[in-house]
């Protein structure tokens, strides 16, 4: 299984909401994609990012079929516009 970790630090936290719903929208897009959450930072609780996203796949076949999958590449042209940074980690487990 391999886990797709992303978090956004956003050019404006109030839109982290928005980029949520645009995330949500990437949910069960293709088969073998087990996890997908979607999370805003909490007011009050530490954190240095506004937005991550924790999902995981099958294999790393079912990941590529999801990053080239249209709906999540206009998703990702539509946030990469909000985001001031974007940082990765997929591993296997």
């Amino acid at each position: 299984m391999i886990k797709h970790i992303v978090m956004w630090k956003l050019k404006n936290p109030g839109d982290a909401a928005r980029f949520k719903a645009q995330l949500d929208s990437c949910k069960g897009l293709v088969p073998g994609m087990r996890e997908f959450e979607a999370a805003i930072r909490t007011e009050g609780l530490e954190a240095n990012v506004d937005v991550v996203l924790v999902s995981a796949f099958d294999d790393k076949a079912a990941l590529q079929a999801y990053l080239e999958h249209p709906v999540h590449v206009e998703v990702s042209a539509v946030l990469g516009g909000l985001r001031e940074s974007r940082t990765v980690l997929d591993y296997e487990i």
